[in-house]
């Protein structure tokens, strides 16, 4: 998705963790990720009163990722607006046009693609309380505002949010089916994953133990119980099943949970050949 684009980032108060702008070669677009913290000082940013769409980006009590998507005709007066009417969010990144060619149609467009997107991979938690409205447009339009859409997830990636990555990395079956692992185990545990960049996905579909051991530790006892809270682990009489593809922070957490045990990881995922996830990352001589 990347190829051939330059990205190009801009510190503008010299400070990475402060405001920055983002822009790809060739692109009339630009992104600004913001501080809430600093949302005030950006009066001196004068495209930022332009019309654009803007992502909020915070945490709920639980530490969950969130998101609200948003449009509107002046982005810096809007930003402002979310101050004093959100209270969740911590940054912001929001995207213009250079050459000032946004309409209202347009970025009501992409404020509904935004919140569609986000829907659909479901790393976050999107608090809109409402559908954005997709906007009626002409095929040549459409076609730009979903190469313009393209870009904006490049660099809300690039930004540090994987709000719009899908979870599952992309590979062909046959890729798929050489990077595939598997629990199968007492108590109903019958679960498949991959190893990914964020640490060990395991697919929908798969199976966990319907109970947990009594050794197990009480951190990974309450984790447990908030996925099935959640809805993420599902009831099914004599197993749980897990309802999307759900990344774990690695595979020994993501073993922990399939079988309701303390477990390694490196050693219980296992390839239908028997090769173990650990002889799987050893480093070949």
């Amino acid at each position: 998705m990347t190829l051939g684009k330059t990205i190009k980032l801009f510190l503008i108060d010299g400070d990475p963790n402060g405001r920055i702008t983002g822009e790809l070669s060739n692109w009339t677009g630009k992104a600004y990720k913001i501080p809430r913290i600093k949302i005030k000082d950006s009066t001196d940013r004068e495209e930022l009163k332009n019309p654009g769409v803007y992502l909020l980006f915070g945490k709920n009590e639980e530490g969950k990722d969130q998101v609200y998507a948003g449009e509107a005709e002046n982005i810096f007066s809007r930003l402002n607006q979310q101050l004093a009417q959100r209270e969740f969010w911590y940054e912001a990144i929001a995207f213009i046009s250079k050459d000032e060619n946004l309409n209202k149609a347009h970025i009501r467009y992409l404020e509904n693609s935004l919140y569609e997107t986000a829907k659909k991979v479901n790393r976050y938690q999107v608090v809109n309380t409402n559908v954005p409205t997709r906007a009626s447009m002409s095929e040549s339009d459409i076609a730009e505002m979903e190469a313009f859409m393209g870009n904006i997830k490049i660099l809300v990636n690039t930004l540090g949010h994987k709000v719009f990555e899908e979870k599952r990395e992309t590979k062909t079956p046959q890729q798929r089916k050489k990077t595939t692992f598997y629990i199968k185990a007492a108590r109903g545990a019958d679960a498949s994953g991959e190893p990914t960049s964020d640490g060990f996905l395991v697919f929908k579909d798969s199976h966990a133990a319907i109970d947990t051991v009594k050794s197990l530790t009480s951190n990974f006892t309450r984790f447990r119980d908030q996925l099935i809270e959640n809805g993420t682990l599902k009831n099914a009489n004599d197993h749980y099943i897990f309802t999307e593809d759900y990344v774990f922070s690695s595979p020994f957490t993501a073993a922990v949970i399939v079988m309701g045990r303390n477990a390694n990881g490196l050693t219980e995922w296992k390839m239908k050949d028997g090769t173990t996830l650990r002889d799987f990352e050893e480093p070949k001589e």
